[in-house]
């Protein structure tokens, strides 16, 4: 779907700031406030703004440990396994993904005795599931909140 000049320069806004307000985006882009409501009615009508959200920092409500799971399963189970997995309160995000794994999952837990309490009980419990392998965060360089235009 094709969006105009102006509309990329409100997505890139608002992506920086989602609670940017109709006048001050205006005051940038020399547009007025009904205008720029307009537009982004608009966006969210059309499915190119899908939702406005918080980011919450996981590590200061107690959030401390990130890991990042590929897990391979089988075929006849994949999408049994990917909606337990995406219901449970843990699991910030799971995509079916292309290559050696079948589902790239992301969790965050409070320390490692929960890590290790969600892996035997949440995850290897799970039947369906082949392969298992994980990835605990160190340092995070770059995480990104939207889509760049």
């Amino acid at each position: 779907m094709k969006i105009d000049e102006t509309d990329k320069k409100i997505l890139e806004l608002l992506t920086i700031n989602g609670r940017m307000s109709y006048v001050d985006i205006g005051k940038e882009l020399g547009l007025s406030r009904v205008s720029i409501r307009e537009r982004v009615n608009q966006l969210i009508e059309k499915g190119i703004i899908e939702k406005f959200s918080v980011v919450i920092n996981s590590e200061k409500v107690g959030k401390g440990v990130s890991a990042f799971f590929e897990v391979e399963c089988e075929p006849a189970s994949l999408v049994r396994v990917a909606e337990t997995l995406a219901n449970n309160p843990s699991v910030a995000s799971c995509y079916q993904m292309t290559g050696p794994s079948t589902l790239h999952m992301h969790v965050l837990v409070e320390d490692f005795a929960k890590l290790e309490k969600f892996i035997n009980e949440e995850l290897y419990s799970l039947d369906g599931i082949t392969r298992v392998e994980s990835h605990i965060l160190l340092r995070r360089f770059k995480s990104r909140t939207g889509l760049k235009l």
